[in-house]
């Protein structure tokens, strides 16, 4: 019996009111595998997301995280399952360092649940996991730096590092290069290729140089509708894709060679 895929959407459908925002979702991603959602604004993208995670219960159909049934639980609970999710908005602990932050993300993963006669500085396997963290995501000379005076690059790498904190095998990260420039987005994809060796990726992004340079297969969303899944130059040429959504730029990589 073949395993499991680490994520897989079936018949996946949402309404708030009598808006159908997603609309039978089928999708299935392998374990270590990098996928890239893309899709125009208002496509549902980020609906999709909030029903992956928890954040929202499926108006019908199922969310399958390793073979197991997830919609109905808590964010904290599918978390605790497997899957961590970073956010649009930088999601993290300002006023605490580097350090801190990252330890924050590691307690649970570890077995301490809350106790409030443990002194953090004591927990020499926690203390360790934040430094090897700290070091996957370049941050290292940065450690006793409060967050929130680190650069935004430094803050976003920050919060992959927290995503991943708590060993987590199926990453979703939603526009992780929003707002960068174009050197810090190249290396931060080199940064989000490294941290998900062995991990399993869903992300969101509207660059395209970062969803080709990234993804192993790319899934279009239009209007709450999965209107592609593939290999990232099958979706390049896919004549419907370039109607709905990736248009004319597409068109002009492909004549200049790119």
């Amino acid at each position: 019996m073949s395993a499991p895929y680490a994520l897989e959407l079936k018949g996946l459908r949402k309404s708030f009111g009598k808006a159908e925002i997603i609309r039978g979702v089928d999708l299935a991603v392998s374990t270590g595998e990098r996928v890239a959602v893309i899709g125009p604004n208002g496509a549902g993208k980020s609906t999709l997301f909030n029903l992956i995670s928890g954040r929202f219960a499926p108006t019908s159909g199922d969310v399958l995280l390793n073979g197991q049934r997830i919609n109905g639980k808590k964010p904290y609970e599918i978390n605790r399952l497997g899957l961590s999710r970073s956010f649009q908005i930088t999601n993290i602990f300002p006023k605490l360092s580097v350090f801190e932050n990252l330890r924050c993300g590691v307690l649970w993963s570890l077995g301490y649940k809350y106790a409030f006669w443990k002194f953090l500085d004591n927990l020499h396997d926690a203390n360790t996991r934040a430094d090897q963290l700290m070091e996957m995501i370049k941050l290292d000379r940065k450690r006793d730096v409060l967050a929130m005076n680190l650069t935004y690059a430094e803050q976003r790498a920050l919060e992959i590092g927290i995503t991943i904190a708590g060993g987590a095998n199926v990453i979703l990260l939603d526009e992780p290069t929003a707002g960068m420039s174009k050197s810090e987005t190249t290396r931060f994809i080199s940064l989000i290729k490294e941290v998900t060796v062995g991990k399993t990726l869903l992300t969101v992004e509207h660059d395209m140089g970062v969803v080709f340079g990234l993804a192993d297969r790319i899934a279009v969303v239009v209007y709450g509708e999965v209107l592609a899944f593939d290999e990232p130059q099958a979706v390049r040429a896919n004549q419907r894709v370039q109607e709905a959504y990736l248009g004319s730029a597409v068109a002009d990589q492909q004549a200049g060679g790119h």
